[in-house]
């Protein structure tokens, strides 16, 4: 194993634990502040666009918590090979 690619999983395991953590603290508002964020999700006008705003937040922080929790286990996608003509 090369010494890039322990630090390359080292850096990936520290960015899960940090996306990880973020993920759990946005989780535990859900569920804490149910009753303000219904209200304000509810108002209808451009309170509206609280709902997609969450769903993007909550993708993205869980998307690169799951990156990283791969990358650190060393997984990584299957890359194409090129086609030969």
């Amino acid at each position: 194993m090369s010494t890039g690619s322990i630090k390359s999983k080292k850096k990936a395991f520290i960015k899960m634990i940090s996306m990880g953590i973020i993920s759990i603290a946005l989780y535990i508002a859900l569920l804490l502040e149910q009753d303000i964020i219904t209200n304000y999700f509810t108002k209808g006008g451009l309170y509206a666009m609280l709902p997609l705003a969450s769903a993007f937040v909550f993708s993205f922080v869980h998307g690169s918590f799951t990156s990283n929790f791969w990358r650190a286990l060393g997984i990584r996608a299957a890359r194409k090979k090129a086609e030969v003509k």
